[in-house]
């Protein structure tokens, strides 16, 4: 497999609307395969196929390390409660933010085999989830994020370990 580039903030195609995947072929999967690696060359918890220049709905996420969830043509089906927390993006180095996201997120997807599939995730994940599948409609998550400098970065990290 291949390690692949890793596109930036400023890159066009970072704006564009991904095209869903209408054949599982060799193609497909040696692309799951290149971002597998990619993302952990990163040392990243997710991917999308557009952050290494493919505009197709692809998405890995891998917040546990081990539990590589591979999602292809991926939906939100479903949201509940709120989080406000800490976000950055593979895309977007050395900047972090705060972002609204779902507590909760359950995304239907198919697998690299074709099989349909849910799966839920809560906290970091749903914020992943979230954070990807915004990447294939070309939103990146500094349109949503406040921001931080380093001093605000370390004034929210200490008021956080306070409470």
């Amino acid at each position: 497999m291949a390690v692949l580039k890793i596109i930036k903030e400023g890159d066009p195609t970072l704006r564009k609307i991904s095209r869903p995947v209408e054949e599982i072929t060799p193609r497909i999967i040696r692309l799951l395969d290149d971002m597998r690696d990619t993302l952990h060359s990163a040392d990243g918890i997710g991917l999308a196929a557009v952050q290494v220049g493919v505009l197709r709905r692809v998405v890995i996420v891998e917040v546990e390390p081990g539990n590589l969830i591979e999602l292809i043509n991926p939906v939100i089906v479903a949201r509940e409660g709120e989080q406000h927390d800490l976000e950055g993006c593979l895309s977007v180095p050395g900047k972090i933010g705060i972002t609204d996201r779902p507590m909760t997120v359950t995304v239907r997807a198919t697998d690299r085999d074709g099989n349909e599939f849910e799966v839920t995730g809560s906290e970091l994940a749903a914020r992943c989830f979230c954070h990807e599948l915004d990447h294939l409609d070309g939103i990146l998550y500094s349109d949503k994020a406040q921001m931080l400098s380093e001093e605000e970065l370390e004034e929210f990290t200490r008021s956080r370990e306070e409470e």
